[in-house]
C-alpha cells in the first residue's frame, strides 16, 4: 500500500488515527529526509492536538525504534535499563548501572546530556578525566559483557527518526505532546534491545512535569506503550520539589555518587540512595532476579553497602578510559572550582519551598550547563550543601555552597540561590520521595 505524507497528516488532523504501516512509512521518511521539515512540523502539531490511541502510540514508537539500528543481545542474564525524565541532583544512573550489574543484570545504558535546567548523565561522567561516552556498538557490547554495564551516548544510527522529529518539535511548539514524548523516550531505549526497563518520572518544581497529575499521565503512557512494544516496564513517580542529592553540578554530583558507593556517611541513606534502591528493586523484580520489589531493594542496598557496586563502577570507569584507581582516589581526580562561597540565611527559619528550576538555571549560568548547543561545560562548578525542605537554618548560617570560576560569578549565583529558597517559621509537612508506582 502506498502512503503520502499529506494524506497521513490529513488523517491525523481529521481524527482518523495513525495505523502502524503509516507510522512506519512516516518514520522512514523522517530518517531518510523524504519527509520535509514542514510536513514533520504539521505531523507533530496534528498529534499534539488530536492525540493518539494507545495502539497507535505503540505503533509510532516501534516505527521510530526501527528507523535505525536495533541491538540484539546474547547475554547470560537479563538486559535491563532505567530512564529518568530529568531533575536536579539526579545521579541515579551512576549508581543503578553498577548496582544492577552486581546483581546479575546486564546494563547497556544509552544516556543523554543536560537538557534545559537539568543535568545530563553523560556530562557528569565526563567530569571524570579520560572517561569516553562515545563508544562503538562493538565496544558497548564488549564492555557490557565483561563489566556488566556501560553508559554511553547514542550513535547516529539509533532512532534517527526521533532525532529529526525532536529537532522539529523544539521549534514548532509541540514539545509538550505526551504521545511524542513517549515515542521519543522509548524509541531510543527500545533500540538498545532491552528486556526490562524501569522509569523514574519526576514531579515538582525541579522537574519538567510540575504536577503529580502531569507526571502520572506521562508515566501511564510510557508504561503502557513500552509493555505494548514488548519490554517489561514499571514506572515510579517521584518527588522533585527539592534536589535529589544535596548537590547540583557535574563533578559535585559524582562526589555524591561516590559517597553513596562508599556505603557510609551522609550518602548511605540519602534521597539519592533511596531513589536508586527503589528503582533497582523494581528492575530486579521485573527481570526475575528478585522475588519481588522488596527483595530487589534489599539486594541493591546490599551491593551499595558491601562495595560490590563500587567495584563494578570502578571497572566501568577504567573500561571507558577513566583512571584505573578512580574509586580509591576520586577526590584527587575530580576537578574543583577555584572559588567556593557560602550562601547564608538572612534570618532563622525552616526551608519551606525550593524552586528547583531556578537552582538548575543557576548551575547553567555558572557554566555547568549549556545555554546553546555547542557551549563547553565547566565540570567543576555548581552547588553543594543544599539545605533540604524542612531543614532549620540559623540567622547567618549557610544553606548552600556555590562553586564558581570567579568571585563575581559566585556572587551572582549566590543571589540566584537565595532567591530560589523560601523560609518560614514553621517546617512544611514532609512529602514522600516515592509518590506512586505504575505498572
Amino acid at each position: 500500500m502506498g502512503f503520502d505524507a499529506r494524506q497521513i497528516i490529513a488523517d491525523l488532523r481529521d481524527g482518523k488515527g495513525l495505523p502502524e504501516p503509516a507510522a512506519r512509512w512516516f518514520a522512514d521518511g523522517l530518517a531518510s529526509g523524504t519527509v520535509t521539515d514542514a510536513q514533520a512540523g504539521a505531523f507533530a502539531m496534528a498529534v499534539l492536538l488530536k492525540r493518539l490511541s494507545a495502539g497507535d502510540r505503540v505503533g509510532l514508537t516501534r516505527a521510530m525504534r526501527d528507523s535505525g539500528q536495533v541491538l540484539v543481545w546474547d547475554m547470560p542474564g537479563p538486559v535491563v535499563d532505567k530512564h529518568s525524565t530529568g531533575g536536579i541532583g539526579d545521579a541515579t544512573s551512576l549508581l543503578l548501572a553498577p548496582a544492577l550489574a552486581a546483581c546479575g543484570a546486564f546494563v547497556p545504558m544509552i544516556s543523554g546530556r543536560g537538557l534545559g535546567h537539568t543535568g545530563g548523565t553523560l556530562d557528569k561522567l565526563e567530569a571524570i578525566p579520560g572517561f569516553r561516552v562515545d563508544q562503538s556498538v562493538e565496544d558497548l557490547r564488549r564492555i557490557t559483557r565483561s563489566v556488566g554495564c556501560a553508559i554511553v551516548s547514542a550513535s547516529g544510527d539509533v532512532a534517527p527518526a526521533d532525532r529529526r522529529l525532536y529537532a522539529v518539535r523544539d521549534v514548532t511548539g509541540t514539545v509538550e505532546s505526551i504521545d511524542l514524548i513517549t515515542a521519543s523516550i522509548l524509541s531510543k531505549k527500545l533500540a538498545a534491545g532491552l528486556q526490562v526497563l524501569v522509569l523514574d518520572v519526576k514531579a515538582g518544581s525541579g522537574a519538567f512535569m510540575k504536577t503529580g497529575t502531569e507526571a502520572r499521565a506521562l508515566a501511564e503512557a510510557l508504561v503502557q506503550t513500552a509493555n505494548g512494544a514488548g519490554c517489561r516496564t514499571t514506572a515510579l513517580v517521584t518527588d522533585m520539589n527539592q534536589p535529589l542529592a544535596p548537590a547540583a553540578g557535574n563533578a559535585l554530583e559524582v562526589f555524591e555518587v561516590m559517597d553513596v558507593l562508599a556505603g557510609s556517611g551522609s550518602g548511605a541513606r540519602s534521597r539519592l540512595w533511596q531513589a536508586s534502591v527503589a528503582l533497582g528493586g523494581e528492575a530486579l523484580a521485573r527481570a526475575g532476579l528478585a522475588a519481588d520489589a522488596a527483595d530487589g531493594e534489599a539486594r541493591i542496598a546490599a551491593t551499595l553497602a558491601d562495595g560490590r557496586a563500587a567495584e563494578v563502577f570502578g571497572r566501568m570507569v577504567a573500561a571507558q578510559g577513566g583512571p584505573a584507581d578512580f574509586v580509591e582516589r576520586y577526590g584527587d581526580h575530580l576537578p574543583r572550582a577555584p572559588v567556593v562561597l557560602a550562601v547564608t540565611a538572612p534570618e532563622a527559619g525552616y526551608v519551606r519551598v525550593i524552586d528547583g528550576t531556578a537552582l538548575g538555571q543557576a548551575v547553567v549560568h555558572l557554566g555547568g550547563g549549556r545555554l546553546r548547543g555547542g557551549d563547553r561545560i565547566d565540570p567543576s562548578v555548581g552547588l553543594s550543601g543544599l539545605a533540604a525542605l524542612g531543614q532549620g537554618v540559623a540567622p547567618g548560617g549557610p544553606f548552600a555552597l556555590v562553586h564558581a570560576a570567579s568571585e563575581a560569578e559566585a556572587q551572582r549565583a549566590a543571589a540566584e540561590v537565595r532567591a530560589a529558597y523560601t523560609f518560614s517559621g514553621r517546617a512544611p509537612e514532609p512529602v514522600p520521595l516515592i509518590l506512586e508506582r505504575i505498572g
